[in-house]
């Protein structure tokens, strides 16, 4: 399971999951990452052995060793997110990949303030960036109808069961199929 999601967290570089399940991959990424920027022919061999995907391995090595070759460790980041799952009522995190140029807020923040200085100096005036994209907006617009429809079927339960947890007795009294008393 964690490497199914390792590979994915490593892939797609954002994932939706559990807190818990995020708090564990985050190690298991941590150490393949630290493999990558070993960047030895045995780390290769055991990173492909931990997520058996040669697309991941070739990324490991390649891309995310050259982009956290000064970080010493924390190459990932779980943010909490406010609703959680539809089943079972789990908390959810996105886990992501940190200091990537186009996930990354702060980096993001950064180049937009350089580049109107850059703007208000007298430079090209298409040379500022557009702002920040919000990161969380597709899933405001998803779970954020989600709640609506969480909330009218939690007013309508409660309808029903006059505000106690579980469902009124029935006017025919006992447990019993057929729904006559039981003596």
């Amino acid at each position: 399971m964690f490497r199914n999601l390792a590979n994915s967290v490593i892939d797609k570089e954002r994932v939706i999951t559990t807190v818990q399940k995020a708090k564990e991959v985050r190690r298991v990424i941590d150490r393949l990452v630290t493999l990558g920027k070993t960047g030895t022919h045995h780390a290769r061999r055991l990173a492909f052995d931990r997520t058996r995907c040669d697309d991941v391995v070739k990324k490991l090595f390649t891309t995310l060793a050259d982009r956290y070759k000064t970080r010493a460790g924390g190459y990932t980041r779980v943010l909490r997110m406010s609703d959680r799952r539809w089943g079972d009522s789990a908390e959810m995190a996105l886990i992501e990949m940190v200091d990537h140029p186009l996930i990354d807020r702060k980096r993001k923040r950064k180049d937009d303030k350089k580049a109107g200085k850059d703007a208000a100096e007298g430079g090209h005036p298409d040379a500022q960036a557009p702002g920040p994209k919000d990161t969380f907006n597709k899933f405001r617009r998803l779970f954020s109808s989600k709640s609506k429809i969480n909330a009218q079927a939690g007013k309508q339960h409660q309808a029903k069961t006059g505000g106690a947890g579980r469902k009124a007795p029935s006017a025919g009294g006992g447990g019993s199929k057929t729904g006559g008393s039981s003596s």
